[in-house]
């Protein structure tokens, strides 16, 4: 098979389900051996069984830099030094801030920024020596936060900032760094959200674009693509890149709407703490509990 992905090898993280799942099979039918990280040993080694070749289906908490280090080794001895990486992994929680458990809004943060930062330190000495991409799964939370997902936005504007230092870091060794920007994927975690009432009416108030629900297909396509042409940025949908030259003007467009909006929601509908948001972030929880 002929292709700039061909033979090389991709790291892609979060992939036991959703994007992280769809997009190790996007890449791998364009020719690249795909390696898999996340918790779930068993999804994990269902999608691994799906693709062709050797895959390793590794499990790893990505806030541990230990068990990142000792992953990287084990795909370098499997599959050689890794081309691109795709940091994918994320989880979400909802609620008011105020009344937010800490350990939980942490967590969000912990795995979403930190976890990202240690994804790079651990695959960065192969993408030095192969000049190779990282990309950093970023969201529209990147360029404009919402009410009642405080963790989640905070930490999708982190990982763009760290994405920006990073590229410009790593850029005289030949690495580049991409930054993916979604919007509503149809994954657990979306599905879960729109179980509560709040987030599902919020989400109904957003102009009908910005409301639309995307397929994991779609997205993972357009990534995939994105690492081949190693982007510096890939928005899904693309109508997305349209936001960021008018990004100053979302933070009181956000703040007006919810001025006016959220209180009748709330009103409406007594709100609680989600937790972390679908089987993604419910598997977070229990490996977190599990290892203390």
């Amino acid at each position: 098979m002929s292709g700039p992905l061909a033979d090389r090898v991709v790291v892609v993280t979060g992939s036991a389900r959703g994007i992280g799942a769809a997009l190790a099979r996007e890449l791998a039918a364009r020719g690249a051996r795909v390696a898999l990280l996340g918790h779930e040993k068993a999804a994990l080694e269902a999608v691994a069984a799906s693709l062709p070749g050797t895959v390793p289906a590794l499990e790893a908490d990505i806030t541990d830099p230990a068990a990142l280090a000792a992953a990287a080794g084990e795909v370098r001895d499997l599959l050689g030094p890794v081309s691109a990486v795709v940091a994918n992994a994320g989880i979400a929680e909802g609620g008011p801030f105020l009344s937010s458990d800490p350990v939980t809004w942490q967590r969000v943060i912990d795995v979403n920024l930190v976890g990202s930062a240690h994804t790079a330190r651990a695959f960065l000495p192969d993408l030095i020596t192969t000049a190779g991409h990282f990309l950093q799964v970023a969201s529209l939370a990147s360029i404009g936060a919402s009410p009642l997902m405080s963790a989640y936005c905070a930490s999708k504007a982190g990982v763009e900032a760290f994405a920006h230092s990073l590229r410009a870091e790593v850029s005289p060794y030949g690495v580049s760094v991409g930054i993916a920007y979604l919007n509503w994927i149809d994954t657990d975690m979306v599905r879960d959200a729109d179980r509560h009432t709040v987030l599902r009416q919020l989400r109904a108030h957003m102009p009908p674009p910005a409301r639309r629900t995307h397929s994991v297909e779609q997205a993972a396509a357009r990534l995939a693509r994105a690492v081949e042409r190693r982007r510096t940025a890939v928005y899904v949908p693309a109508w997305l890149r349209l936001l960021q030259p008018v990004r100053a003007a979302l933070p009181p467009l956000v703040l007006r709407v919810a001025r006016r909006r959220l209180p009748g929601i709330q009103a409406g509908s007594a709100f609680q703490h989600t937790g972390p948001l679908g089987a993604g972030g419910r598997a977070d929880e229990t490996a977190r509990r599990r290892d203390g």
